[in-house]
């Protein structure tokens, strides 16, 4: 049970993606996408330029307006020890917290919460905690863009990592739309300086299916992936979340989201006196 924190943490910062279902409009029908046919006339993927790049850009990057939202998750983490199934509640307070619990077999194994100075967590299988600032979550990611709001991004399912006309090659194929960046992004953690390639998929209807982050030099690699998107409350939001970290260690986290609700909650968190303060290096 020692990796309970790091699991918490890497769920406080990245909790929706999933894989790629069929492109679906919002009545669930199947919409049209480009399809070209290669030399013996079957259907082949074609990345064609995008004409209308402002429509584009207005839809993935102009965030959806809420107050709050509750998430009811089943969470499974692969990481080669054994976890069980996970039931978590996550709350989101726009621009002002993001609050987790997280129980096994109905008691609860852990809490964290997330506000814009940073993260804080507590292991009650361990009695231990944390107390940091986003530093340590980017180093352990071997990434430099994640804090607060990128954090609130990547739960409701939006655009997480820069992007722009000039560094990312945008196209439409057969499941929507694609951006590539055209240069390696560079990303300098803790004096360290990486370079990735970043590919980013949307569908027909402009919903993120999946973030690609690739370390060119080293088997590193990130993917967040999206499925099952559907409109609550007049927003619309993924079902199913997967995380896939490859690297010396693999590992993988599976969220499904059962239940959004949208009434104000409380959020306790509170760390007892006996628990030990884990330090972040």
């Amino acid at each position: 049970m020692k990796n309970w924190i790091p699991i918490l943490l890497i769920l406080l910062t990245l909790s929706s993606c999933k894989t790629r279902n069929a492109a679906k409009n919002n009545n669930g029908n199947t919409q049209d996408s480009t399809i070209v046919a290669d030399d013996n006339g079957n259907p082949k993927d074609a990345n064609e330029p995008v004409r209308d790049k402002l429509t584009f850009y207005e839809h993935v990057l102009i965030p959806p307006k809420f107050d709050q939202i509750k998430i009811n998750s089943k969470v499974n983490v692969e990481t080669g020890s054994f976890i069980p199934t996970l039931d978590a509640v996550i709350y989101i307070e726009n621009n002002t917290k993001v609050w987790m619990n997280l129980q096994a077999f109905f008691f609860t194994v852990a809490k964290g919460i997330a506000t814009p100075e940073g993260i804080k967590g507590q292991d009650k299988t361990s009695k231990t905690y944390i107390d940091s600032d986003f530093d340590y979550l980017n180093n352990l990611l071997n990434v430099n863009f994640i804090d607060y709001k990128s954090l609130e991004k990547i739960l409701m399912g939006r655009t997480f990592v820069k992007i722009s006309d000039s560094q990312f090659t945008l196209t439409k194929n057969m499941q929507g739309f694609k951006m590539v960046s055209n240069t390696n992004q560079k990303i300098v953690t803790d004096q360290k300086t990486r370079e990735y390639k970043i590919t980013l998929q949307y569908d027909t209807n402009y919903d993120l299916l999946s973030v690609n982050l690739k370390d060119v030099l080293t088997p590193d690699e990130l993917e967040i992936s999206y499925s099952n998107w559907n409109e609550y409350n007049g927003i619309r939001l993924p079902k199913n979340v997967k995380i896939i970290i490859k690297g010396s260690k693999s590992s993988q986290i599976l969220l499904e989201n059962t239940k959004f609700d949208f009434s104000r909650m409380e959020t306790p968190y509170s760390v007892p006196s006996s628990y030990k303060k884990i330090e972040i290096k």
